[in-house]
């Protein structure tokens, strides 16, 4: 017969296991109805930023994939014995898909700042066909 076999746990395991499944006290509270249409309104003008920085990022991906399909000869020019198509994946796609994700981040925030604001004066979140700009 073989020997036991022996549980090995980690110690912050065995801390979270005695802990058990207490209640957490920092929960915020259920959202008021006037709370929760304002997290509507927040959650819809952020799912329009969402979208749109989405759109663009497909035109960025597919647009460079559609230009490498349309214009072949672009892989057999060489820049220092490197093909072009990979310096334009590597050195030329990076940044603007990070320069993407800071736009798309900005404009969420500011679209939170925005909320935080009016909620405190009543108005509603405006989006961007509402008079606001990028």
């Amino acid at each position: 017969m073989s020997p036991r076999r022996e549980k090995l746990t980690s110690p912050q395991t065995r801390v979270a296991l005695a802990r058990g499944n207490r209640p957490a006290q920092h929960l915020l509270p259920i959202p008021e109805p006037v709370d929760a249409e304002a997290a509507r309104r927040l959650f819809r003008a952020q799912r329009r930023r969402a979208v749109r920085t989405i759109v663009l990022l497909s035109v960025v991906l597919f647009g460079v994939s559609g230009a490498f399909a349309a214009f072949p000869q672009i892989s057999e020019v060489r820049v220092a014995q490197v093909p072009l198509s990979w310096l334009l994946l590597t050195a030329g796609l990076y940044p603007p898909l990070f320069g993407l994700a800071l736009w798309h981040m900005r404009s969420a925030e500011r679209v939170e700042e925005r909320a935080e604001r009016d909620r405190g004066t009543g108005v509603g979140v405006a989006g961007p066909d509402r008079g606001e700009g990028p």
